[in-house]
Parts: C-alpha cells; structure tokens; sequence
C-alpha cells in the first residue's frame, strides 16, 4: 500500500486560497490514479478532484469547477490542489486518496469506494 500525507490545510479568509500537498511513498508514484476528497462536520465525505496516472486527465465535481486545480510532480511523488477564491463552504477536512492502476488508460475515479489508500487528512477553514 501506499503511505499518504496530507499538508498545507489552515485559516483562510473567504476569496483566499490554500495549495494542499500530498506526498506519496512506499509503492511506484506512476502506478497510481489519485484524487482529493472532503468531509465537513455531519457530512458525508465528497469527492472533490481527481488525476490520472499520467497526470493528462483530471475531473472535478462542479462546485469547485473553475476555482480548484489539481495536479501532480512525478520528480517529487506529490500530488497538489491549488484552491482559489475558497469560500466557507470549502470548509471541511481534506483527504487525498490513491488507488493502483497500471492499465495506462486514463482511468480516473471518482468515488470514495474505488480507493484503498488515505491520507490523514488536513483541515482547511474558510472564514466570512
């Protein structure tokens, strides 16, 4: 299994932006589609973005369409998600997500169900 660590989560004023890491280690960066989710308090966790193993294909779920950017530095086994003009409706704890796939298709998944390795989570926290 892959080992995942979330960073850069904290404070930010609404209209602000954040950049989130992941970092990868213990299994072949490549081999693995990756996505980003969230779960704010009495919610069930949302997917947020995704990323195919090569990194030409990324999705994301339509509230965060125009404002958020995923992606991914194979140099430094870390995935990103720059997020702009936040809102404190972006509040919630985020997790980044990794699931093996070596078809070389760009496959990616949107569903919490279809990954078996977490992060630990990062809290992001947008104020009015």
């Amino acid at each position: 299994q892959g080992q995942l660590v979330e960073s850069g989560g904290g404070l930010v004023q609404a209209g602000g932006s954040l950049r989130l890491s992941c970092a990868f280690s213990g299994r072949t960066f490549s081999d693995y589609a990756m996505g980003w989710f969230r779960q704010a308090p009495g919610k069930e966790r949302e997917f947020v973005a995704c990323i195919t193993w090569s990194g030409q294909t990324t999705y994301y779920t339509d509230s965060v369409k125009g404002r958020f950017t995923i992606s991914r530095d194979s140099a430094k086994n870390t995935m990103y998600l720059q997020m702009n003009s936040l809102q404190p409706e972006d509040t919630a704890v985020y997790y980044c997500a990794a699931e093996r796939d070596t078809s070389r298709r760009e496959t990616y998944f949107t569903t919490a169900r279809a990954y078996n390795n977490w992060g630990q989570g990062t809290q992001v926290t947008v104020s009015s």
